[in-house]
């Protein structure tokens, strides 16, 4: 699906998107509205500027002539000890880039207590439902925490529900228990196991799956939206959303999405003034 063209924005613009997670970052290259290169990477937790810088001229060398080419860098962060370490980074490399947050002048409004508290990632969310979907949507994605993010067809932010992430209980058994070790989250070849392992990969892949619909269906009948749409992203949606009754796609690069439509945004926000 298309993102809404910003008429103003130059086609062949080359845009790092950036989405730090507590665990995992994503990073897409864009040209225009299309993805060319994602990557996947562990969230360092003390990295410095140099090391971050090392980091990207390494995954961009062989991309459109390295990290010269491209124009700019978006990025949104819900790790802030390592924010400055990014912006060293980027300017080392001579990449103007900004950060996302609740006090970016986006076209979201966020209808709950405590605004400048929402996480950039679940802001994007917002923004990038808007422009691609424009309905009613429940965002659930899974991160290190599975979050539920229930937006209007216009773009507002009414809240939602944060649970634990897919290995938050795979982890927390393996660390308070003898004898049970940590699994792999995948669809097991029956729901009855007859060896631990087997057992434990049941368990765990079959709770979140029913964690997510029972959710989802609560969210639902309290919100009570018209034509309501259920996207997955994160990194294991792929995993889980198809093995939800509740959702309807798997979108991995939503917030991807969002951060481009931010840029498109504020770029138009910048020619203007």
């Amino acid at each position: 699906m298309e993102l809404i063209r910003n008429p103003g924005r130059e086609e062949n613009d080359m845009i790092l998107a950036v989405d730090v997670g507590n665990t995992e970052t994503l990073i897409g290259l864009y040209s225009g509205s299309d993805v060319q290169r994602s990557w996947r990477i562990s969230t360092q937790r003390h990295p410095t500027g140099d090391e971050m810088a090392l980091m990207l001229s390494g995954l961009l060398a062989t991309e459109v002539n390295g990290f010269g080419s491209v124009d700019r860098a978006v990025i949104a962060s819900v790790v802030p000890a390592i924010d400055r370490s990014w912006d060293e980074a980027f300017e080392q490399l001579e990449i103007p880039s900004r950060r996302i947050d609740a006090s970016s002048p986006l076209p979201v409004t966020l209808d709950v207590d405590e605004p400048a508290s929402v996480g950039a990632d679940r802001i994007v969310n917002t923004l990038g439902t808007r422009c691609l979907y424009a309905r009613n949507t429940i965002v659930v994605d899974l991160g290190t925490a599975t979050t539920f993010d229930c937006i209007t067809a216009d773009g507002v932010f009414l809240g939602g529900v944060i649970a634990p992430g897919p290995r938050a209980g795979i982890d927390r058994m393996h660390q308070y228990t003898s004898k049970l070790p940590s699994v792999e989250i995948r669809l097991p070849e029956k729901v009855i196991g007859r060896r631990t392992v087997t057992c434990l990969e049941a368990g765990v892949f079959y709770s979140i799956v029913d964690g997510i619909d029972g959710i989802v269906r609560r969210i639902l009948e309290e919100w009570n939206p018209d034509d309501p749409l259920v996207i997955a992203t994160g990194g294991l949606a792929d995993v889980i959303a198809p093995h939800c009754t509740t959702v309807h796609q798997v979108d991995p690069y939503l917030t991807l999405h969002g951060l481009i439509c931010a840029d498109e945004h504020l770029q138009r926000k910048d020619r203007a003034s």
